[in-house]
């Protein structure tokens, strides 16, 4: 973790839109503001230094994912069924966190959509009204469609591209890309 200070967000985080053309070359077009969810600490997410432990923060991910696909997707939870596998993380932690009571914010959107899978944007931060606005981590999700009967990726739906594509936005921001 490096000595910078902590990254405050302004009250609404906006991220750029972009739009999906068939080649997958992305076109920025407006802006889209991010699913906002509000994951719960664990006593448990502590660790020997009295803060979350860097691995518990990919559990506030998926604990974010999962409710913000439950609202993107007209049929809800049902597209984990279908069939869908995390398959990379990158994550840049920006200050540390230290066990509460209230909830930390994440707010997710999609960052790039493919013909089988797509990847997520996240920035945790502090909710509005508690703390100092402080950023404790940004990541960035790839996940791959996939059908559990034959083994094998599967292709996106054209309803799933549409709920995908009201989501899209820039880049997650990364400070370090490879």
């Amino acid at each position: 973790m490096s000595a910078e200070p902590p990254v405050h967000v302004p009250t609404e985080t906006v991220v750029p839109t972009e739009t999906v053309v068939p080649t997958e070359t992305v076109v920025p077009t407006e802006t889209v503001v991010p699913t906002e969810v509000l994951v719960p600490l664990r006593w448990s997410d502590m660790d020997a230094y009295g803060h979350v432990n860097n691995t518990q923060f990919l559990r506030l991910l998926e604990d974010a994912r999962v409710a913000a696909l439950s609202r993107w997707f007209p049929e809800g939870l049902a597209l984990l069924e279908r069939g869908i596998l995390v398959v990379r993380h990158e994550i840049e932690y920006r200050a540390q966190l230290d066990y509460r009571p209230e909830p930390v914010a994440i707010d997710l959107w999609v960052t790039r959509i493919g013909g089988a899978g797509y990847d997520l944007g996240y920035v945790v931060r502090d909710p509005h009204g508690v703390g100092t606005g402080t950023v404790y981590a940004v990541a960035e999700t790839s996940m791959a469609l996939f059908d559990f009967a034959t083994n094998a990726p599967r292709r996106a739906t054209a309803l799933e591209r549409d709920c995908l594509a009201a989501q899209l936005g820039g880049p997650a921001p990364l400070r370090k890309r490879r």
